[in-house]
């Protein structure tokens, strides 16, 4: 009787044997030929035997399923995520130097390539969603080149896919990416520009050429502030203050000189309502650096979003005087004023026909003629130094002509007709 019960286990054994190498050896022939939904079907059969497989049928099996997942690139991104795990099952069993691991190497090299060229070709044309996910599956073929993951993270935002983005800065912010890189430049002899290259070799080689002289090497700047304060903003946007709020604490405490994080921070507390702990940080941030016209433009841009009118206008002047070429200040500026008459004309409007109506509104209009010459010298002083700031131009065009001032008014509008045939 045990003879008899050993025999037929023996004979059970070799079906499965025989039944495994016939489905796999008909997925792979399908593989070869571009099928790739019958060797899934093949292989589907042999998953239930791979239980009772050795390990090189089980790496053997992976292998193919990998392939017959990935088909070339046409998968869905679900198979896509599948035919990855499959390749790293391959290597979990062999211990990445059996057989197929080679083979997998080059594959996965392919495989990076190829969602790479796709993730740029969309970034191109501008199809972020698209390019983010073929940037995280370049990051899942190559766990070491964090960078990836960064740019999957990045496009996700611009996309405004903020769930994605905000799961992949977490990622990145648990694995401690800094993305500090090396940036490799030379002075072009020719032009007196610098320029940048992709290697060290490369700019190397031009230096000794003698085309390029001064050769520099330069590290990046840590992007580990930028991705927590993004996760903060994202939190804010999903309504999350807490999580904000800790997220730009930790941001804080890795970079307490970063002053375009205490802004970013201004911004957060600004958004949640938490005014006293705004203006604690702006006063931070001037004493910080005093003399900086960016900054003062900064912050007379959050104290305007904020409806701080007066302080806006004192940290544009400030801009201004430290910076007199600061263009945006001075447009900045005229719009700020500018914004001022809108209660007026709401009065205006709303009045009467009486003697004491017409008192007044001639009271308004004269306040508003007084609001449109104080912005007429920052507008000038935009258009000259940007001249083909067509919005300047055309404010100015409607102030000139609400003010009376013909001449100006008539050039102004012929110089508005030359910006639009322009463009």
């Amino acid at each position: 009787m045990k003879k008899q019960i050993v025999v037929a286990l023996a004979l059970l054994v070799g079906t499965v044997s025989f039944s495994q190498k016939k489905e796999l050896k008909t997925a792979e022939k399908a593989i070869k030929t571009g099928n790739f939904a019958d060797a899934k079907s093949a292989l589907q059969s042999a998953e239930s035997l791979m239980g009772a497989a050795d390990d090189k049928s089980k790496a053997k099996y992976h292998f193919l399923m990998g392939q017959a997942l990935y088909a070339n690139g046409t998968a869905s991104n679900a198979d896509i995520d599948k035919a990855i795990e499959s390749f790293d099952m391959v290597g979990t069993i062999e211990g990445g130097s059996g057989k197929y691991s080679g083979q997998i190497e080059d594959l996965k090299s392919q495989m990076l390539n190829n969602f790479l060229t796709k993730a740029n070709a969309s970034l191109t044309s501008k199809d972020y969603l698209k390019s983010s996910a073929d940037f995280e599956k370049a990051y899942r073929m190559s766990p070491k080149d964090t960078l990836y993951l960064y740019y999957a993270a990045s496009t996700a935002v611009t996309a405004q896919d903020y769930n994605t983005s905000l799961k992949y800065y977490e990622e990145l912010r648990d694995l401690g990416f800094e993305g500090i890189a090396i940036q490799y430049t030379a002075t072009n002899k020719e032009t007196g520009e610098i320029d940048p290259f992709d290697t060290k070799s490369l700019r190397d080689y031009s230096v000794r050429a003698g085309t390029h002289i001064a050769p520099k090497d330069k590290k990046t700047d840590s992007k580990a502030a930028e991705i927590v304060k993004n996760i903060a903003l994202i939190h804010v946007a999903n309504g999350n203050d807490e999580k904000a709020v800790e997220a730009m604490k930790l941001a804080r405490e890795k970079n307490p000189d970063d002053l375009g994080l205490l802004l970013s921070e201004a911004n957060v507390q600004l958004k949640m309502g938490n005014t006293d702990r705004f203006k604690d940080l702006m006063q931070e941030a001037t004493a910080k650096d005093p003399n900086n016209a960016e900054l003062q433009y900064n912050l007379g841009v959050i104290s305007a979003e904020s409806g701080d009118s007066e302080s806006a206008m004192a940290y544009y002047e400030k801009a201004i005087e430290l910076d007199p070429s600061y263009t945006d200040a001075y447009n900045n500026m005229a719009v700020l004023l500018l914004s001022t008459e809108k209660d007026l004309v709401a009065e205006m409007n709303s009045l009467g026909t009486s003697k004491a109506d017409n008192k007044r509104y001639d009271e308004l209009k004269a306040q508003r003629t007084s609001i449109y010459e104080s912005a007429i010298p920052y507008l000038e002083t935009t258009l000259k130094l940007k001249p083909k700031d067509i919005q300047a131009a055309q404010t100015l065009m409607n102030i000139y002509s609400a003010i009376g001032e013909t001449d100006k008014f008539k050039a102004m509008k012929a110089k508005v007709a030359e910006l639009e045939a322009g463009n």
